[in-house]
């Protein structure tokens, strides 16, 4: 049995974290937790690092999971004039690889955040494996994604979209949020308190996420092809096979544009599929993180 606890897990997230990261654009929450080789989570937009909840007791007696909020997320720290990008994101996970002053450390990525992630510790020497979870691939983005992507800049989004996340009915429709699930009834519940709701209650969040969203450039897909080459170290990528946004055959075809990479497919599981299957994500990912593939 895991000595971490899936209530543990949840938790630790709704406590203030251990310390907040300087990173030069505001500060980002940090949370530590579990023993072992290091091992750093970056999640994707708009959640935050409470998205790994569901895999951490299924990693925590195996490696030390450091797990931080983007600044635009969750606990982290920032304020209206705080400057908000992708590229600034990149820019977090290079200043916190320096900050905890990591010899050694491998590092998992999901949805936006395996993107920034990718491009982050590129040709770093001190990255010994990567995870990553449904995520952009360099085939280009799929039609489910340029239409979600598409709505950034239609006027008054943050708050149609902040809306649209407290309505239970409109947020399971298949075109709004209902399909980064396989079962849309995970809309509800943990991921409500963790991410929708703060989104619907809270504008400044609301704000911030539709700031960053703005500043999504499709180069940084573009670039991806590129940005794999200079990853020598060994790749594991998870994919749900009902993920409508980043397709199965596209993942499929991402293998070979790493020097070393496998992919393990989830049946019966969408976008989060580390939410949905956490135990398979798990037993996938660490023979990687720990360095034994």
């Amino acid at each position: 049995m895991p000595t971490l606890t899936a209530a543990d897990a949840s938790d630790l997230f709704r406590r203030p974290p251990e310390r907040f990261l300087d990173v030069g654009a505001g500060e980002a929450a940090y949370y530590r937790v579990g023993t072992g080789p290091d091992v750093l989570f970056v999640h994707g937009w708009p959640v935050s690092g409470a998205t790994f909840r569901c895999l951490l007791p299924y990693l925590a007696d195996h490696v030390t999971c450091h797990v931080i909020d983007f600044p635009s997320a969750g606990a982290s720290r920032f304020d209206a004039s705080t400057p908000l990008s992708i590229g600034g994101h990149i820019a977090t996970v290079r200043k916190v690889i320096d900050l905890l002053g990591f010899d050694s450390v491998a590092v998992v990525g999901h949805d936006s955040g395996g993107m920034i992630a990718r491009h982050a510790i590129a040709g770093d020497a001190r990255v010994r494996g990567v995870g990553l979870i449904n995520t952009e691939q360099p085939h280009g983005m799929s039609w489910r994604f340029k239409s979600f992507i598409a709505i950034r800049h239609l006027p008054g989004i943050a708050a149609g979209f902040g809306w649209v996340a407290g309505q239970r009915r409109i947020r399971r429709l298949g075109m709004v949020l209902g399909d980064a699930f396989a079962d849309s009834s995970l809309l509800d519940g943990e991921f409500d308190e963790f991410f929708l709701q703060p989104l619907h209650d809270i504008p400044a969040r609301r704000t911030a996420a539709m700031k960053v969203l703005k500043t999504f450039d499709a180069r940084y897909v573009n670039e991806l092809a590129e940005v794999h080459r200079r990853i020598t170290a060994p790749v594991q990528m998870v994919w749900g096979d009902q993920d409508p946004f980043f397709p199965l055959p596209w993942a499929q075809e991402m293998v070979g544009t790493f020097s070393d990479a496998r992919l393990h497919v989830v049946k019966g599981a969408g976008l989060f599929s580390h939410e949905e299957r956490p135990a398979e994500v798990a037993e996938a990912l660490l023979p990687t993180l720990l360095g034994q593939r």
